[in-house]
């Protein structure tokens, strides 16, 4: 869904009206096509994000601001340089179009009051950030724009800003019903394209419930009072301005609190995914593969073993040709004889022609062995190829939880520790600095750890953990280690079920229903000698349903 007009209308108004007067005191670029500035007010901070991607671009608050890069890049040098310590003076939008300029009181480097604007447009793959100043003159912008991209409008430094091209469409906030009805029946399209055709700043979605039978009236209501409004059922996620009925009961229409909530919830996940899978696609596809050898490998060994099962015929084979060895002749093609162990019953055994009876008898006692000796070390081969599999498919799950290019590193580190991958160390040395475990804290005021990754779930459970401490872990799924700090209280049950929330939240299980979550105290965990990071057994434990919920989740958590 693409972010209209009327709603960013409504989210403009929520920033005006917690940051305006506010100043900026920082600035960060976390890709290169997103700004995050931190703002300061009176009442409290707040992170304003800018994106221009091409498949979302938008501009609100947020909570969940991406990771920065160690080096910023020169735009946002660029941006510190003339915007931190400057206050927003103002927010405006012509009419409903997707265009939002910040105004900035600023100072220049001799103390002087100068003005700037910040501005936003919203265009699909043409979505762009630009700095201008009181000229109205480019100081730069997050993608620079020339005659060999566009012969419409160039934005670079030193060019005069002009605005995008106005739409020949009635707003909806300023025009009568009246007159967006007339203009409507004048088209000859389906109405749901006659809608869109002649409204400025409605998604296809507002489009199609006005063609569904949602009077013109009350979508100009819900535009004048807007309502954040998220859309979902299977396989289906949208979000409006009012509440959508074209569907039915196939989704539910989910109120929030704020609109810019709205849509750090709608594009969480996604952000988050897409950024991470971006960077670690090499490391995903080499883990998997390496997790499916380790399989393959199991299974085949799997197999040596079944065929082992009927190695105690060969033995029988070469006693029975031994014992009747002197009424026994070279070149026969099989013995025909009474087995011993079995009554007396006759047996057939193969010969090798070649070979004197003593010779076959020998070559059955070989095979016997060979397979014997297999046997006993093929049980060990098959447990080191099965805890390799799942190892890696901890790894797998680390992977796809990862939230942060940090976490990303220490996985790389770790399996670089474990032979799987190049080392990224430096002349000997590991210069990653150890991320702390994930913090969050329980209703009732207990503090809970999870784990980010397999080295650091050791690290947890087995040297930051005290003994009266309460681990958990999901009974059926790879996860994060979690732990509950007692600090000398008896556990309530509500700080287990979060606990045991957050447990199941971080596991590979997370989008599953119930979830049975294993806890028991730290005493009674223990580490195999030689086993793979984050390996460990547990004795004494109880088991816990529980569903996870990313929304308790977030309550939870602590600020880092």
């Amino acid at each position: 869904m693409a972010l209209d007009g009327i709603f960013l209308n409504a989210v403009k108004n929520e920033i005006s009206q917690k940051c305006i007067d506010s100043r900026v005191e920082k600035i960060h670029q976390p890709s290169k096509d997103e700004l995050v500035i931190s703002l300061r007010t009176r009442g409290g901070a707040y992170k304003l994000l800018l994106s221009a991607k091409p498949d979302c671009p938008r501009v609100h608050l947020t909570d969940y601001a991406p990771e920065n890069p160690q080096k910023p890049p020169m735009f946002c040098m660029l941006m510190r340089k003339h915007l931190t310590g400057a206050r927003l003076i103002s927010i405006s939008q012509n009419k409903t179009e997707r265009v939002l300029s910040f105004e900035f009181d600023a100072s220049n480097e001799l103390g002087d009051r100068v003005r700037f604007k910040l501005i936003i447009e919203i265009m699909a793959r043409f979505s762009n950030i630009i700095l201008v100043n009181e000229k109205g003159s480019v100081v730069d912008c997050i993608k620079r724009v020339d005659s060999s991209k566009s012969s419409v409008r160039e934005l670079f430094p030193g060019v005069r800003y002009v605005s995008p091209p106005p739409q020949n469409k009635l707003c909806i906030l300023e025009s009568n019903t009246s007159d967006i009805q007339m203009a409507i029946s004048r088209s000859e399209k389906k109405l749901s394209k006659a809608f869109m055709d002649t409204v400025q700043g409605v998604s296809p979605v507002i489009c199609r419930e006005y063609e569904f039978g949602a009077p013109l009236e009350m979508i100009k209501q819900y535009a004048e009072n807007p309502v954040p409004i998220l859309v979902q059922g299977n396989n289906f996620r949208d979000f409006t301005f009012m509440p959508i009925k074209q569907y039915g009961a196939l989704v539910e229409n989910k109120e929030f609190e704020s609109f810019s909530k709205l849509l750090d919830s709608y594009y969480f996940e996604h952000e988050k995914n897409t950024r991470i899978k971006q960077s670690a696609s090499e490391l995903f596809k080499r883990v998997n593969t390496l997790h499916e050898r380790a399989l393959r490998k199991a299974q085949n060994r799997m197999q040596e073993l079944k065929e082992c099962e009927g190695k105690e015929a060969l033995k029988i084979y070469g006693e029975l040709i031994t014992a009747n060895q002197y009424r026994l002749e070279k070149g026969s093609l099989f013995y025909e004889l009474e087995n011993y162990y079995s009554n007396g019953e006759k047996i057939r055994i193969p010969a090798d022609p070649a070979l004197s009876p003593m010779q076959n008898a020998q070559k059955y006692f070989k095979e016997y062995r060979k397979k014997q000796i297999a046997q006993s070390k093929l049980n060990s081969f098959i447990k080191e190829a099965q805890d390799e599999a799942d190892y890696l498919e901890t790894v797998i799950d680390s992977l796809e939880r990862c939230e942060t290019s940090s976490s990303l590193a220490a996985i790389k580190q770790e399996l670089a520790d474990g032979g799987y991958i190049h080392s990224q160390k430096k002349n000997g040395k590991n210069n990653q600095k150890p991320q702390p475990p994930l913090e969050f804290k329980s209703s009732d005021g207990f503090r809970i750890l999870v784990g980010r990754n397999n080295i650091q779930n050791d690290r947890l459970t087995l040297k930051t953990a005290n003994n009266h401490d309460l681990w958990l872990h999901t009974k059926d799924f790879p996860g994060s280690h979690t732990i509950i700090e007692s600090n000398m209280r008896e556990f309530s049950e509500q700080a287990i079920f979060e606990g045991a929330m957050l447990a199941a939240y971080h596991s590979k299980g997370n989008l599953s229903g119930k979830i049975a979550v294993d806890y028991t105290l730290i005493k009674n965990v223990k580490k195999p000698s030689g086993a793979k990071p984050g390996k460990v057994i547990y004795t004494d434990y109880q088991t816990i349903y529980v569903t996870p919920d990313r929304e308790t989740v977030e309550r939870l958590k602590c600020n880092e």
